[in-house]
Parts: structure tokens; sequence; C-alpha cells
């Protein structure tokens, strides 16, 4: 700002020395010609090496900020809770983090360095030209109301315009991401026509309202620029009037016309730079929306890590919902799991045992009651510390877009190279590792779809058993496995889960027949609790769902079988 402001100054002041060298050209005083013209030089040059200091610093300054925000967006992302972002879109959090982020460069780099430079000009060709014609000046500053007044409208109806061309920038954003993400299932299924039409109903919500904010900015911008020739008009014609009948030198009329021309481009700015402070606004609105929000689910200030134990896990009356208007996921839920146990939970699609191991890792908190491990309420625990206990393997395995050997050593980055191929030997990974090009330096395309959906799970299963944690939950992690693999891997999982509590989710019995006890679920409740075989006696549900006759050629009962 100061050196803008500096900058500005010299502007100011080149056509005052104008006049002044007009003045001496009538006077036919050479010398002081001389002294104007390079005084005019002088302050040209200062002009531009100011400008120059002043659009670095302004492009790093609004280049640091962009830096800083970007930076804490993502960081406060990664502290938001689940909740938030199964409730928003990822192209729309994406749009905010990139599209409005710029909004908000462009305004801080330019803008708003713009818009002071103007005012200031305004200011001070002001100050100047009152102090060389009080009346003309009035005159030639009578549009000025009407210009702040046409200003003010322009901001009122360009605000909420540029924050909708920002939410339907998002919209696209999101229909885009959303689109290249599925590309598998577009093509699967010869729905490209339709994301076309779906992506181009977004594209036009998006040239629609455009539109409507260019239609705003074609009436206000040139309105704005134009009002301030009422002035010129006026200075011409009294002005040249006062010069023919001697009440004012030409010097002067010179410097004050030059004012008045000088005026104009601050003017015409003053609308431009108004536009993209309203956008800025905009976008740092919806920026804010993120940052503002403040994490449901942390630690607590004084947390103290998890205690020392076996992995005992304790639900006490445990009930959850994923919102207000939402059914209850789990109602009721109590259940003791002594350290070391294998438990398996079976039940329908809903029932709730995803929910009910989501809750161990605190990726949720309970609507009521309480988790406990080792004696511990997981709210009282530093989330840190407990979630380097638990290993999570869904059905639906990410990978990132690194090396194999990254990927298996993502919860542990210290682990040597000995001991990532051991977990990919136990999780019966190494073989198919070992054939790729480059072995485990070997990189995966997005999400891992370069690999097939066993390879890619038998990846997870080895990074959850490098991971070495207390608890470790296995939902469906063997379900894109043939019989072959999964009877290879079996045993694997059985040297890695014994003396380790462990939660087995599946429907098949050579699935669950790894866990010593079985907790039948049925919508958000626990129905039964046993054995593989207490259960296939009593419990019609359990049979249907497992197909529970003890003829699975896999279905080993008991758990000594297994781990001999």
């Amino acid at each position: 700002m100061i050196f803008a402001w500096a900058a500005m100054g010299m502007t100011v002041l080149i056509p005052w020395l104008v006049g002044q060298a007009v003045n001496a050209v009538q006077d036919s005083d050479e010398s002081q010609l001389f002294w104007f013209a390079g005084a005019i030089l002088v302050a040209a040059i200062l002009r531009l090496v100011l400008t120059v200091i002043r659009r670095v610093i302004a492009g790093k300054v609004s280049l640091a900020v962009e830096f800083d925000l970007r930076q804490e967006v993502y960081a406060h992302l990664m502290r938001l809770e689940l909740g938030f972002f199964d409730r928003n879109q990822t192209g729309q959090l994406m749009s905010r983090a990139t599209v409005d982020l710029q909004a908000i460069r462009f305004f801080l780099g330019y803008g708003l360095i713009f818009f002071s430079q103007s005012l200031l000009t305004v200011a001070l060709a002001g100050v100047v030209m009152l102090a060389i014609n009080p009346w003309l000046a009035l005159f030639a500053l009578a549009p000025a109301p009407l210009i702040v007044f046409t200003a003010l409208r322009y901001t009122r109806q360009s605000r909420p315009a540029m924050q909708e061309v920002q939410q339907r920038v998002a919209e696209l954003t999101a229909q885009a991401e959303e689109s290249v993400s599925g590309i598998r299932v577009v093509k699967a299924f010869a729905r490209e026509d339709h994301q076309f039409e779906r992506f181009q109903g977004a594209v036009d919500r998006l040239f629609d309202q455009s539109i409507r904010t260019t239609r705003i900015q074609a009436f206000f911008t040139p309105l704005i620029g134009a009002l301030p020739q009422l002035g010129t008009a006026l200075v011409l014609l009294i002005g040249g009037h006062a010069v023919l009948n001697g009440n004012l030198d030409l010097g002067q009329f010179t410097a004050f016309y030059t004012y008045m021309l000088m005026l104009a481009g601050p003017l015409r700015t003053v609308g431009m730079a108004l536009g993209m402070g309203q956008r800025a606004i905009a976008a740092g609105n919806r920026l804010f929306e993120v940052l503002d929000r403040e994490p449901e689910l942390f630690s607590k200030p004084d947390a103290e890590p998890l205690p020392e134990g076996g992995g005992a896990v304790t639900f006490d009356s445990v009930s959850l919902s994923y919102g207000p208007e939402a059914p209850e996921a789990l109602d009721e839920i109590n259940l003791d799991v002594p350290a070391g146990s294998r438990i398996a939970l079976v039940g329908p699609s809903g029932s709730g045992k995803t929910s009910l191991a989501a809750l161990l890792a605190r990726l949720y908190d309970p609507t009521e009651g309480s988790v406990s491990i080792d004696g511990a309420d997981l709210r009282e625990v530093d989330l840190p510390s407990l979630r380097h206990e638990i290993a999570y393997v869904s059905d639906d395995n990410f990978l990132f877009s690194d090396t194999i050997a990254e990927n298996i050593s993502y919860a542990r980055p210290d682990a040597t190279r000995d001991e990532v191929e051991r977990a990919a030997r136990l999780a019966q990974a190494a073989e198919f590792i070992e054939a790729l090009p480059d072995g485990y330096e070997t990189v995966v395309g997005e999400r891992g779809l370069t690999l097939s959906g066993g390879q890619r799970q038998r990846v997870a299963i080895a990074r959850a058993l490098l991971a070495d944690p207390r608890i470790l939950i296995l939902d469906d992690a063997t379900s894109s496995l043939d019989a072959t693999t999964e009877q290879q891997i079996r045993s694997g999982l059985a040297e890695v889960m014994a003396g380790r509590t462990t939660f087995v989710i599946g429907h098949r019995l050579s699935t669950v027949s790894l866990a010593d006890e079985v907790v039948l679920m049925d919508q958000g409740r626990i129905r039964d609790r046993g054995t593989i075989a207490e259960l296939t006696e009593r419990s019609p549900l359990f049979r249907e769902l497992t197909g529970g006759s003890g003829d699975d050629p896999l279905f080993v009962p008991e758990d000594e079988e297994v781990l001999a």
C-alpha cells in the first residue's frame, strides 16, 4: 500500500509539473522549461520503480495468502469428522480450495491495490484541483456523489449474483469429479451420454448465472466510467471561458484538465475493483463456511493416551444416529469383548455391523452411551493414540497413487523393507507383487485401479497387518478373494489374530469361522451371541445369512483347528 500510494503521489504530481512547464513556455523561460521537463522525467522514473516494487510485493503477498489459506483449509479438512464428508460433495470442497482461493488472491493482488490507488488518486487530485481553483473543482467533482450512489447499488446487486456464480462453479466441479471417479460404472452401463447431459446441465446453469452477472457488470461498470465525463464537460466549458476572460492562466487550466483526464481511469477502475471485491467476498464466504466450522469430533485438551492393555472392548448402552432426521443405526448396544477375543459380527445389510466397528476407531461418536477400550472412554482418549492401536480393513479398499511398498507401510512409515515383505507374505500378496515389473516399487493407479479387486484387498490386509494394532477390524476383508486365496490367507490371518482382539464382519462361514464367538445383529440391535455351532442350531436368521449347514468346504467350526 505504501509503495502504491507513493506511486500515485508521483502520478498526481506530474500534471502540476506539466502545467508549470506550459506557463514556462508562455513566459519564454527556457531554464524553467528544462527544469520542469527534468522533474517530469524524474517523477515518471520514480513512479515506474515504485510501481514495479508494488507489483512484486503485492504478487508475493497475495500468493502467500493463497498459500497459507490453502494449507489451512487442507489441515482443517483433515481435522473435521467423517460425518462432515458424508454430507458434502468432494467436488464442492475441492472448488472451495482452488477456484474460490484464486478469486481471493486476484482481489488481494490486484483489486484491493487498484481500489486503494484509485481512491487515493481521486483524493489527491481533488485536493490539488481545489488548490488551483476551488469553484472549478466543485464543478469537476459534482458527479462524485452520483458515482458513489451508483457504486453502492452495483455492490448490492452484484454480491449475491457473484456468490451464486461461485456456487454454480462448485456444482460443475463436483459433477466433473463424480463422473471421472465413477468412469468405470459409466462405461460399464454405457451411460456416457447421460453423464454428458448432467454435466451440460451444470454448464448451462453456470452460463445462465454468469450471463446475469455479466449484465449487471455491463450496465454499471460503463456507467461508473461515463459519469466523470459530466465533470469534464463542465470543466471545459467553465474553465475555457475563464481562460478566455483572463481569470485563469493556461498552465493552470492545462493542469486542471489533465487531472480531470486522470480521474477517469481510477473511477473506471473502482467499478472493476468492486466487481473483483464482490467475487472475492462471495468466495471468502464459501471458504470460511468450511474454516469456521468447528470439528464435532476431537481430542479434549487434557486427553490422555490410550492406556496400556490387551484390547478389551465395552459397548455400554450405545445408540448411534447419523443425523437428526436419520433412523438409528444402532440401538441400545451392550457388548463386552475380553482382550484377545475374536468376535464375528453377522447380520443383514443395514443391521449396524459396520457402524459398530466405526465407533471403535471413533470415526463417529455414539449418540447415547459410551465405548471403552481397556477401561478408557474413547471420548476422553487422545485420538491419534487411539487410532494407532486400531487397523481397519474394509471391502472397498482405498490405495493411494504411490508405490505398493508405500501403500503397505502407510500406517508405519518407519517400517523396514523386511517388515513390509513379511506383511505381504502373510496377506498372500507377495507372489503377485514380485511378479509386477517393479515389484514393491510399482506405482499403482489412482485409487489402486491398476490392480484387481483381490490384489487391492490383499495389499490393504498387508497394510493393516504391518500396523501391528491392538484391535484388528476385518469388514468383509476377504470378499474379493477366490476360495483358494482365501484359504491361503486364513493361516496368515490366524497367526496375526492370535492373542489380538479382532472383529470379523462377514456372511460366509469361511470368514466367520476365524472368530471364537459370533454376535448376531439385526436392525441395529444384538439379537444373539454364541459359537457358530450354537447359533447354527438355534437361530434361523443365522442359518439364512450364512447357509450354515456346516457343509462349507472352508468352514472349520473349532478355532484350534484353524490355528493348527
